[in-house]
């Protein structure tokens, strides 16, 4: 070991290994090790040993390795579950990917368990060679991940302004899905020209079912049994479910057990009676893609904000391909400045996004807007009235959300009235 050169001096000073034991001595800090080589608990000095509770905490042994590991207990980000769905804390995500075991869910007749022993998909209906797959003939195919999102036709809420960002739009969840393409599957079975639409049917006990454009099949969809490196929850679809990229949510259909292909749609509940929408005078049916949206996540209730430097982040996304570019206000909407998008920029993917913010002290309003690749801009709930009429129903609103800065620093949901 060498130490710097000698003001005049040629040479390097070394220093001995009697040197630095004779310094850390002098310091107070005695370190003893075994025969073995193993460090035993060191003597602090009596100027260190301030809090000895927290000094014999920190430096007794801890647990060894695990089967499985988990979070601090410090941390506690959680779902918030009703009777038919659980929200994810995008408030408490420091990242555009959800952790598996708090993306968002959505039952229609709760989680089934099944055997992925017993497991079978059946492809049938217009196509050559009618046929059934086990999970390990899924497995058997090329894999392919892909990080996107999903999200719920229905998600948005307000009403108060005691509102996290999970309450107000907590059901979009983002993973890395695993899984074999379902092109490659209709290849295999054959599919016939005129088939342009097939029913995914679920195994869950209201058989959940959709009506999907085959040209889906052949742009992006998948059949997926892998989330996040691992198999996919039984919440998420437990052993397969299917994937459409950018779509609303309940079409995804989870435990996937049947495919039919057909030359037109089967008109199910799910299409018919739910899933649809009043625009003025007309009920928009089939509307597959989710529209560009975007949340400010930190600062948002319950946080507080003290004056001086403060980032902005939240999550954008666009199931029509990749957003292009989000602005912030923070001035109610005066002016609006255009954030850092977090790298890299997917395609029907949750992107972070971040503003440098001082705050004054004085009382705000914060939100953000996002533009997609299509030229598609946020709009605000007034623009989405305008356009579909104040009785929209609650599928499909995507408005800009924004959060009020109060003097001492909460801060709060700002809810909008339809009227």
């Amino acid at each position: 070991m060498e130490q710097n050169h000698k003001e005049g001096s040629s040479k390097p000073t070394k220093l001995s290994r009697r040197k630095i034991l004779g310094g850390m001595a002098a310091a107070g800090i005695l370190y003893i090790q075994t025969s073995l080589g193993k460090t035993i608990k060191p003597v602090l000095p009596a100027r260190w040993r301030k809090n000895d509770a927290l000094a014999d905490e920190l430096i007794t042994p801890g647990p060894g390795p695990s089967k499985i590991g988990g979070r601090s207990p410090y941390e506690k980000p959680q779902r918030l579950p009703s009777d038919i769905s659980s929200r994810t804390p995008l408030q408490d995500l420091i990242s555009p990917i959800t952790p598996s075991d708090l993306h968002y869910e959505r039952h229609h007749a709760g989680v089934p368990n099944i055997d992925p022993e017993k497991y079978e998909l059946l492809i049938h209906g217009m196509v050559n060679k009618p046929m059934k797959f086990t999970l390990r003939d899924l497995k058997r195919f090329p894999a392919v991940s892909r990080i996107c999102f999903l999200e719920c036709s229905g998600n948005f809420r307000s009403g108060k302004e005691t509102m996290t960002a999970q309450e107000v739009c907590g059901l979009t969840s983002q993973s890395e899905w695993t899984g074999v393409m379902l092109s490659t599957l209709f290849r295999e079975v054959g599919i016939k020209p005129k088939a342009d639409w097939f029913l995914a049917e679920g195994a869950d006990a209201a058989y959940l079912t959709r009506s999907i454009p085959t040209r889906k099949a052949w742009e992006d969809a998948m059949i997926v049994y892998g989330q996040n490196g691992e198999a996919i929850r039984p919440e998420q679809g437990y052993p397969a479910r299917l994937l459409l990229p950018g779509w609303e949510g309940n079409m995804n259909v989870k435990w996937l057990r049947r495919i039919e292909l057909s030359d037109q749609p089967f008109m199910t509940r799910e299409e018919t009676s739910k899933y649809t929408y009043p625009v003025k005078d007309k009920i928009r049916q089939f509307s597959f893609e989710m529209d560009a949206r975007s949340i400010i996540t930190s600062p948002s209730y319950p946080a507080k904000v003290e004056p001086g430097w403060n980032e902005i982040r939240g999550l954008a996304w666009t199931g029509r391909g990749k957003v292009t570019k989000v602005e912030v206000t923070i001035d109610a909407g005066r002016t609006w400045q255009v954030a850092q998008l977090q790298e890299p920029v997917l395609s029907k993917a949750h992107t972070y996004f971040r503003l440098l913010w001082y705050w004054d002290g004085g009382e705000t309003e914060i939100a953000s807007r996002v533009t997609d690749e299509t030229g598609y801009t946020q709009p605000t709930l007034k623009q989405l009235i305008d356009y579909r009429g104040a009785d929209m129903g609650g599928y499909h609103l995507n408005p800009i959300t924004a959060w009020q800065i109060k003097r001492d620093g909460s801060v709060l949901f700002k809810p909008e009235s339809r009227k």
